[in-house]
Formats: structure tokens, C-alpha cells, sequence
């Protein structure tokens, strides 16, 4: 496994390797990895004969200054837990290297998929989101790209980036990954303390309250109930939206197939998200 910090590098590798006839799979990360990144690894195993891991905090997708600076950053940890599992570059790139001076953002408008939920509560996140998938992507040239279920409304904007552009990646959909009693899994968890954890529980337990009484209740009735149930139990909530799939609208008096319940909450200083498919 090599670590490569610069985008003529990783470019110069996969060029080789292509005309190889390598198939080259991608997983951008932020670092801070866990057992869900495995997974994204061990399904890009599956598919692909190269796999590269991105570690690159991206700053332009952090709304609070703060987040920013306390995210964790942990590559040599990274490292060690990658070894083994098949990776053969692991690209670290600087920000100046991600975002030169001559760097263009991409103009892109997403409508109301960037208006709704984390569109609201984190402004220019998604911009932020596209800039760094669509550098990351470009400069790699990957054949697929692997990311979690977790980041429901990120994965919707990326899929229509993709398109809206035109690159020529496959973008693979990884289930969620959660803990032993069904905390899902992320960076931002380890900022948590034991207590906040077994707190933070309550999001996963209410959106198996959702999923359990949809024949019951309309949309809107249940998300207020998930909110009361999330801020009953310490968390201070900041959405909980029950969404189409696709279009990302919040259903009110009627439920569809495929309608996922969306959260987000702030357990102590840190803000947390989840998903279910509950319709």
C-alpha cells in the first residue's frame, strides 16, 4: 500500500494500471476511518482490480469554522487499519494540491436537492460536497466510486453531479453500517463519550418507531412524534424530514414505497445524521 500526496502521481498510477486493463475503484474519505469504511472497501474488493482510499479534509464544505478544526484527523491510524485489506494507494492530497490557485468551481444549481434538510441547516455544504467529489474524481479517473447510505441526501447529490457533468463513473450505493445495538457508524462518533453514545442511540430507535407505524399514522404525525421521542432523550434535534427517495420532498398526508425518514440531532457539541427506509 502507498501513500501518494500529489495528483500527477495517483494519475501517472492509474494510467498504468489502466492500460493494464485494471479496473480502478475510488473511496473518497475524510479520514478518521472506521469499520464503514471497510465495508466500502471490502464491496469495492468485489468489483474492482485497483483500490485507491482518498483521506482529504475538505475545507469548503465545513459551515462552522469549528467542526472544522476539531474533525479528527488520524492518518497514520488510517493507515494501519487499511493494511491488509487490499488497498494499493492511499492518496493524501494537501488543500493547495486539491485546490490550486487557477482552480474553477463548478457551476452547477441543484435545486431542491440542495435547498432541503442539510441544504438548509449547513449552507454551501453541498457546493462544498461537489467541488471536492467532482476534483476528486477527476483527477483519480476512477471506473467506480463507493460511497455509504449513511449520507443519504449527499448520495443524491452526487448522483446528479455525476450526471449533470457527464463523468464516466459508476457511483456504488453501500448499505449503512451500524454498532452491536445499531448506532450507525462515523468519524464525528469518536468525539462522542461513552454516555453520549448510549444517548445517541435514541435516533436509531426511533426511526425503527417510524418504520414500525407507518400503517398508522401519517407522515407529518410521525415525524413529530420521532422529534418529540429524539429531544425527550437529551438530543437537541435539528430535522427529522420523511422524504421521497428521489426528489427529496417531504411527504405530509401520504406515504409512498421507498420513503426514507432522515435525521439530524446534536448529541452534546456533536451534530450526528441517519436514515432509514421506512415506507
Amino acid at each position: 500500500m502507498n501513500r501518494i500526496s500529489t495528483v500527477k502521481s495517483i494519475q501517472d498510477e492509474v494510467f498504468a494500471l489502466k492500460k493494464q486493463g485494471k479496473k480502478i475503484g475510488l473511496i473518497p474519505t475524510m479520514g478518521a476511518l472506521h469499520e464503514g469504511h471497510l465495508s466500502l472497501v471490502e464491496q469495492a474488493r468485489q468489483q474492482c482490480d485497483v483500490i485507491i482510499v482518498s483521506i482529504f479534509v475538505n475545507p469548503t464544505q465545513f459551515n462552522n469554522p469549528s467542526d472544522l478544526a476539531n474533525y479528527p484527523r488520524t492518518i497514520e491510524k488510517d493507515m494501519d487499519l487499511l493494511s491488509g485489506h487490499g488497498v494499493m494507494f492511499v492518496f493524501a492530497p494537501s488543500v493547495e494540491e486539491i485546490y490550486p490557485s487557477d482552480y474553477v468551481k463548478p457551476a452547477i444549481d441543484l435545486g431542491a436537492l440542495g435547498l432541503v434538510m442539510e441544504g438548509k441547516f449547513r449552507p454551501g455544504h453541498f457546493q462544498g460536497v461537489i467541488e471536492v467529489v467532482k476534483r476528486l474524481l477527476e483527477s483519480v479517473q476512477p471506473d467506480a466510486a463507493y460511497f455509504g447510505q449513511k449520507d443519504f441526501q449527499q448520495l443524491a447529490v452526487i448522483h446528479y453531479m455525476v450526471n449533470y457533468f457527464k463523468i464516466p463513473v459508476a457511483i456504488v450505493e453501500c448499505p449503512i453500517v451500524r454498532s452491536d445495538r445499531g448506532l450507525a457508524l462515523s468519524s464525528r462518533n469518536m468525539r462522542l463519550s461513552e454516555a453520549e453514545k448510549e444517548q445517541a442511540l435514541v435516533i436509531y430507535t426511533t426511526l425503527l418507531f417510524v418504520k414500525a407505524h407507518v400503517a398508522d399514522a401519517s407522515p407529518e404525525a410521525l415525524m413529530k412524534q420521532a422529534v418529540e421521542r429524539i429531544n425527550a432523550a437529551g438530543l437537541k434535534t435539528e430535522y427529522v424530514e420523511i422524504v421521497h427517495p428521489l426528489t427529496l420532498e417531504t411527504l405530509t398526508d401520504k406515504w409512498i414505497p421507498g420513503a426514507v425518514c432522515c435525521v439530524a440531532a446534536y448529541c452534546g457539541e456533536v451534530r450526528l445524521i441517519d436514515n432509514m427506509l421506512v415506507g
